[in-house]
């Protein structure tokens, strides 16, 4: 295999799907394969050790993403020399870069100047809200026409690729992002945390942001709760929407119903997944914003969670529907309380769902798999 520089501003321990799949992935791969350049963060030298490959970090965040203004040009400029520099010390014969913009235009100024071939991600939301800023499209399509091939993250992305962008099937293929089997594991449930005893808990996982839908399943929980006056709906996670949901419980007066938990750790998220009694990302289509894949759906199926989707985006992809969860229609209040109406008081139902999703994950989702396919697929 060429030696591979991977080039990712999102990489762990920065929250984020993306980052957590590309580190699963390529500490799978050979000694010697993979050199890094990926974004700076404050606890970077407390798990940097634990990855097998070298890791440079550099501060890789920019507001510009074009290059029509002085910003946007000298962070370009920058962001090319670094990986001049990390190239030619480290012998790397190519780069693969976690998204098309900024790292894939980083990338395709290399390619311009010294040849070196580059490979892109697509993770379906990115190159849908470049389709809404000329400059950004114009740059997308040049940095994928030149890209030596897309990897899509599900087949939902790969369809907007070749029906918006018009790029060719064979210049891409499909990599699933998986989850560790080790890691989300079942749990004991008379384990349970002390604050969810007595409770009928809806846990969602992810950014506070309106596609993943909190918003949505806070609307329902006025529906719900005089059918079920123990539910309780756990948000994890931060974002730009916080203030705003938090505003939502107050005005709907579901306080005494919701928990923000906010950032939490690694043991304490698996817990999380590991205690509840349904997993839902309700997530629906915002403008242009979409969920391309939705990592935190198999890591709760991991954990043997039924799990709830929102039926935009590629989230189907991640579960075996009405066998390890259900995929609705949550663009309103209605017609997601409806759709939880019909399954969560059924225990059983829940459980068998959960037992099967456990086995769906183990089967064709554990990394350790993905990571050989990813190298048979990338070589």
């Amino acid at each position: 295999m060429r030696k591979i520089l991977l080039f990712s501003e999102i990489f762990p321990p920065t929250h984020g799907g993306s980052g957590r799949w590309f580190w699963e992935i390529y500490s799978r791969f050979p000694e010697n394969s993979v050199t890094c350049l990926v974004g700076e963060h404050a606890l970077a030298k407390e798990i940097d050790p634990d990855f097998p490959h070298v890791i440079y970090r550099s501060s890789l965040n920019s507001t510009e993403w074009g290059l029509r203004s002085y910003a946007g040009l000298r962070y370009y400029l920058k962001l090319w020399s670094r990986l001049r520099k990390i190239t030619k010390t480290e012998g790397v014969s190519q780069i693969h870069c976690g998204r098309v913009l900024p790292e894939g235009l980083a990338a395709m100024l290399l390619n311009l100047t010294h040849g070196v071939p580059y490979t892109c991600y697509v993770h379906g939301e990115d190159v849908e809200v470049a389709l809404t800023s000329r400059e950004l499209k114009l740059l997308t399509q040049l940095v994928m026409k030149r890209a030596e091939r897309i990897v899509a993250n599900s087949q939902n992305s790969l369809r907007i690729l070749i029906d918006k962008w018009q790029l060719p099937d064979h210049k891409v293929i499909v990599m699933n992002p998986g989850v560790d089997v080790a890691k989300f594991i079942p749990a004991d449930p008379g384990l349970r945390p002390q604050k969810w005893i007595g409770k009928q808990v809806i846990l969602t996982v992810g950014r506070l942001q309106q596609r993943k839908g909190q918003d949505m399943m806070i609307r329902a929980l006025p529906i719900l709760q005089g059918q079920f006056p123990n539910l309780h709906y756990c948000i994890v996670g931060g974002g730009p929407e916080k203030e705003s949901l938090a505003n939502l419980v107050s005005e709907l007066g579901v306080a005494h119903m919701v928990e923000f938990a906010g950032e939490i750790s690694d043991s304490d998220m698996v817990e999380h997944y590991q205690h509840c009694d349904l997993f839902a990302l309700p997530n629906r289509r915002i403008g242009n914003d979409d969920e391309g894949f939705g990592m935190v759906l198999l890591e709760a199926q991991a954990c043997s969670r039924p799990v709830l989707a929102g039926n935009a985006g590629g989230t189907r992809e991640t579960l075996l529907v009405d066998k390890t969860g259900v995929v609705v229609d949550c663009t309103t209040p209605e017609r997601l309380s409806a759709a939880l109406n019909e399954f969560i008081g059924d225990t059983a139902l829940l459980r068998s769902m959960g037992a099967a999703g456990r086995v769906h994950m183990e089967q064709y989702f554990s990394w350790d798999k993905l990571a050989e396919k990813a190298e048979t697929l990338l070589k």
